[in-house]
């Protein structure tokens, strides 16, 4: 089908017009702070590290054999002191075998070291591409209000940046930490037997230096939260200036732009400042511990050598309180990973947590093959609350007929368009299709018989095949051809040197405003949809093109029903029926004959554009007298065949 993404201008000033960056924020700003909760987001930890627990037990069966080849080494050390070195005389010749121990106690923990950092390395980018795909799939299944709330920068950092971290939980963060606590584990056992007095007190010590951490990390873990979220709005800011460039050079607005996105880099730099101090502070004060167990260990150790320890016991328990105290130490860096990945786990949870668009309860009937009877019953709409846009709208659209909507930007024609595409649905009243309620339909095979060109021609940065074809990515090449012809893209791609695998860039910058409007025609044609709609579609053709395009989009409507929005009112005199919207309201409606009859604000419209089109290369004041003297001999006149700019010709609507 067509590109589904709702841009247009309609929509914008339906919306509120500008604003919706800074309303946005203000917005968050009023949202609670709320903590990073490890129940909240072990659901998630859990379905990613489930499908990997063998490679987590095979993780910890190396860092087993890591942690013995370590512990290995002040036991050899002791022996090294004590039998060999510290005797009359020395006993040498036992320094190879020592020597061999040693070697081979390294070489396992290099060999162990390795092979870790391969397996829980890699797959821990494994498990990054994966969260990444699995939120990616999650975000384009939501419904078009979630993307109304959210801008497009801050759904790019949920998917790109979020999700960093979680590499902590399978790479550094969990085995590591294990490692640690399991050599903790087995040297204070061995401590304890060695001197209970001395292992009780450096106990007591670290105990208490990890319940400060506790309470410490409490401090740290909302700062990490809260710089996800201004790394969110900063490339939000800046997604939208690199796509909008052409409008800040235009207003030369280089300098304002780069003022804004500063402000909000300083910002992330406090934050980020804020942490370093937190965990710098951290940091000292498990050097300060340090500091504190190795005096208690000199003191009360160096007055056990001679009466319960040798030399080599002496250093032998000073080596394995390392090992004891490593992991409160230690924790203090793999927090600090582990609070920045659960904190954008969190995140990431909340935004999985969002309904998609077909998990909601109601939808639950499967739409057949549509017929496109389309119905308004009492239809009323709101975006913001107690700002309606739609009051009341009711109409009725037969199978294959073509249904204009006339009106003023802001008016609610593109809001209609909205609830046809369920992109949203009333607050109260019904929009059917063939006799069924669209709020209660799946919405997958509904969209397949949807074809939409929208007034801003979205294209990916891809080939004009490509583009045509993602409508229908299983057409035939006669299929895609007769797109083209049709759409008469044919005629600029041809000359391309690479005809129609010529990349069109982003957005379809290569390319001018028509050639891309062909482009979204030819997608909505190769789509063959049963239902149609138009907004604004030929708004950025030239007459010639228009001309030649109309001939094909009238084969395409034929046995469709067709919803079209138009300022150039000459483009839907065939209609057959009219709708006029003001202020969200229908306000006429019949064929363009009926409402020229009538008189009445269509009959304005029309008038007053036709008079305009009419005498755009007179003279000032130039042919006034006669348009003055009978306004509704402009009515007879057949409109549509001039060859006037499309710019000048819509700008004589502007206010309309």
């Amino acid at each position: 089908m067509g590109h589904m993404g709702f841009n247009g201008m309609g929509a914008w000033a339906e919306r509120g017009g500008m604003g919706g960056g800074s309303a946005r924020r203000a917005a968050l700003d009023r949202l609670p702070k709320r903590k990073t909760n490890l129940k909240r987001v072990w659901p998630l930890i859990w379905s990613m590290l489930k499908p990997r627990l063998w490679i987590m037990a095979t993780g910890f069966l190396l860092t087993i054999a890591g942690v013995l080849a370590k512990l290995a080494v002040p036991q050899v050390t002791k022996r090294l002191i004590d039998h060999v070195l510290n005797t009359r005389p020395p006993h040498l010749e036992r320094l190879p075998g020592i020597a061999l121990v040693v070697f081979a106690a390294t070489v396992l923990q290099a060999i162990t070291s390795y092979a870790l950092t391969q397996l829980l390395s890699t797959e821990g980018q494994r498990l990054i591409t994966d969260l990444r795909m699995r939120v990616q799939r999650h975000v384009g299944l939501l419904p078009v209000s979630y993307y109304d709330a959210n801008s497009t920068g801050t759904l790019v950092a949920r998917i790109m940046t979020d999700v960093e971290g979680v590499r902590n939980l399978i790479g550094t963060g969990i085995v590591e930490f294990a490692s640690s606590l399991l050599t903790a584990v087995l040297v204070s056992a061995y401590l304890l037997h060695k001197s209970p007095r001395v292992t009780l007190i450096v106990l007591a010590v670290v105990i208490s230096f990890a319940l400060f951490l506790q309470f410490a990390f409490k401090l740290v873990r909302p700062i990490f939260r809260e710089r996800g979220r201004i790394n969110a709005e900063v490339t939000g800011r800046l997604t939208e200036s690199l796509g909008g460039v052409r409008v800040i050079k235009g207003y030369h607005a280089e300098e304002r732009e780069a003022g804004v996105f500063a402000a909000g880099a300083e910002r992330l730099l406090k934050n980020v400042i804020k942490s370093l101090t937190m965990t710098s502070l951290l940091g000292s004060a498990s050097t300060l511990v340090t500091g504190v167990v190795t005096v208690i260990v000199i003191v009360m150790g160096g007055h056990l050598v001679g009466s319960q320890w040798t030399m080599g016991d002496y250093v032998q328990y000073t080596a394995y309180l390392a090992f004891m105290t490593a992991p409160v130490f230690q924790i203090v860096t793999i927090y600090t990973q582990l609070t920045e990945a659960l904190a954008g786990l969190d995140r990431t949870t909340e935004l999985l947590s969002e309904l998609e668009e077909n998990e909601l309860p109601e939808r639950s009937i499967m739409m057949p093959p549509v017929e496109g009877d389309v119905r308004f019953e009492d239809v009323a709409f709101a975006y913001e609350k107690d700002k309606p846009v739609l009051h009341g709208v009711s109409f009725h659209a037969p199978p294959g007929s073509v249904t204009a909507l006339v009106g003023p930007s802001g008016s609610g024609k593109s809001t209609m368009i909205s609830m046809i595409c369920a992109f949203h649905t009333p607050q109260s009243g019904r929009v059917l299709v063939d006799g069924i309620d669209l709020s209660h339909v799946s919405l997958g095979i509904f969209r397949t018989q949807l074809g939409v060109v929208f007034q801003e021609s979205f294209l990916f940065d891809g080939s004009i095949r490509e583009n045509v074809l993602f409508s229908r990515p299983d057409a035939t090449e006669e299929q895609f051809l007769y797109a083209c012809r049709t759409a008469c893209v044919h005629e600029f791609a041809e000359r391309f040197p690479e005809g129609y695998d010529t990349i069109v860039g982003e957005r379809g910058v290569k390319l001018s405003g028509g050639q891309r409007q062909r482009l979204s025609i030819a997608r909505a044609l190769l789509a063959s949809p049963r239902i149609l709609i138009l907004d604004e579609a030929t708004s950025s053709l030239d007459s010639e093109s228009e001309a030649m395009i109309q001939a094909g989009l009238q084969r395409l409507m034929m046995g469709r029903t067709t919803f079209v929005i138009a300022h150039r009112l000459s483009t839907i005199r065939r209609a057959d029926q009219i709708l006029v919207i003001e202020d969200g309201r229908i306000v006429e409606r019949g064929n363009h004959k009926q409402l020229c009859a009538l008189g009445g604000r269509y009959c304005e419209l029309y008038t007053r554009q036709y008079g305009l089109e009419s005498n755009l290369f007179l003279a000032p004041g130039e042919g006034d007298a006669d348009a003055s003297e009978d306004p509704s001999r402009t009515v007879e006149f057949p409109v549509g065949d001039e060859i006037v700019p499309a710019i000048l010709r819509d700008s004589a609507m502007s206010g309309v």
